[in-house]
């Protein structure tokens, strides 16, 4: 069946649904049903030989329902549960990425497509595009993260990224499942997470930080009030009492900014017992090592290249917040407020695992924080190493043995 027959059935697809007043994002049962009789109504119509038959009428039923529900030609993808993600350089190169490979598709898309794309998608996040905002973050409906940045700061198109969030894992032990953690390390982090201590996840793109992050944040006690922060919805917690937050975009006035910061300063008024901030990229830095010092137990994820790197990004990221703020006050406000580094990598093969879990003694010496490695990876697996962390009273509070827990007798014997 030729394009522009397909284009006047999803145009007949489309006009029902205006006239019905069905949400079509919402509502892709009522859609699937229009589009059933629509294609019921052209193949009656061929018998007449008006029209050309379908030669597949439910795989035409279906691309209705991508181009008027879904996002039509990218629609596949977003149901491939092997895709990770989707970019468009420009309308005829449109890429995806499996097992952290890259590879061009087949699909050519028309500029004015991608521009309808783009107002589909966010025209349910509540967030804009324009000279003004010529980049966007947000949320789609299936959880996926949009990233957009317009024509004429992108040259010639505009930059599309689609990340889909395949929740293959929800726990620790679902992590070791997938040879991400190894039982040993899994079994620490879990016992760390339940006595309060502050962790730190980080690692480059795709390496799995939020993945991570919601692992660890299911080991978090029932009884406890999380409230996560961040710039857009991607944590899917499963903590009964959980509220989550997210910044906002200025308005077209210039006005009703919502940063990480702004969200920092009124979790601490919702009592929370845990508190998360999905990626700490600026001075909310700051804020979130002022929440920590305070005794408030909490997590974040972070860009770096390793926990050395980690810790040394914690250091300087504060010094944003205002000229007031220097290295003298927060080099040793991290140490103390920091226990404990993840951090998360991705091999070429585009195998994602923990590359090594570091304690933060709480120690600076020359203005470098100490660390013990607990756990490094040899030879493909997470080993135990010497460290242990400087918080032994929480574990004690919690009921953990943690001599017990890392086998600290055994280590120190051998």
């Amino acid at each position: 069946m030729g394009d522009r027959a397909s284009a006047t059935l999803a145009d007949k697809v489309r006009l029902a649904v205006r006239a019905q007043r069905i949400d079509p994002v919402a509502e892709t049962g009522e859609v699937q049903r229009i589009a059933r009789e629509v294609v019921r109504e052209h193949d009656q119509r061929s018998l007449t030989g008006s029209v050309s038959a379908l030669s597949e009428p439910e795989v035409e039923v279906e691309r209705l329902v991508a181009d008027v529900s879904g996002l039509g030609p990218l629609q596949p993808f977003l149901d491939d549960q092997t895709v990770e993600e989707i970019w468009i350089n420009d309308p005829a190169r449109v890429f995806v990425a499996r097992n952290g490979t890259h590879e061009l598709t087949s699909v050519m898309l028309t500029t004015e497509q991608v521009r309808e794309l783009v107002e589909r998608m966010l025209s349910t996040s509540g967030r804009r595009l324009d000279l003004s905002t010529p980049f966007v973050d947000a949320m789609l409906p299936g959880g996926h993260r949009l990233h957009v940045v317009l024509e004429g700061i992108s040259r010639g198109f505009a930059a599309v990224n689609i990340r889909k969030f395949v929740a293959a894992a929800h726990t620790l032990d679902d992590l070791v499942g997938l040879g991400t953690l190894d039982q040993h390390a899994a079994h620490f982090l879990a016992a760390s997470v339940r006595a309060g201590l502050n962790i730190v996840v980080s690692g480059g793109t795709q390496a799995g930080k939020t993945t991570l992050l919601n692992c660890l944040a299911s080991a978090i006690p029932g009884s406890q009030r999380l409230i996560s922060l961040e710039e857009v919805y991607e944590l899917q917690c499963r903590v009964p009492d959980w509220v989550s937050l997210q910044t906002r975009q200025a308005g077209l006035e210039g006005t009703g900014e919502v940063t990480l910061r702004d969200l920092v300063k009124e979790a601490l008024r919702m009592r929370p017992s845990r508190l998360i901030i999905g990626e700490v990229r600026a001075a909310e830095c700051l804020d979130l090592l002022l929440a920590l010092n305070a005794g408030l137990p909490g997590m974040a994820s972070i860009h770096a290249s390793s926990a050395r790197q980690a810790l040394v990004k914690m250091c300087t990221l504060p010094l944003l917040a205002g000229e007031n703020i220097g290295s003298r006050f927060v080099v040793p406000t991290v140490a103390s407020s920091v226990d404990l580094v993840v951090h998360t990598g991705m091999d070429p093969d585009g195998r994602r695992g923990v590359r090594e879990v570091v304690a933060v003694t709480g120690r600076v010496e020359n203005d470098t924080i100490e660390t013990e490695p607990v756990f490094v990876r040899r030879d493909g697996r997470l080993e135990r190493a010497g460290g242990i962390p400087a918080r032994r009273d929480a574990f004690v509070q919690a009921g953990i043995d943690l001599d017990e827990l890392l086998g600290t007798d055994a280590w120190a014997a051998s």
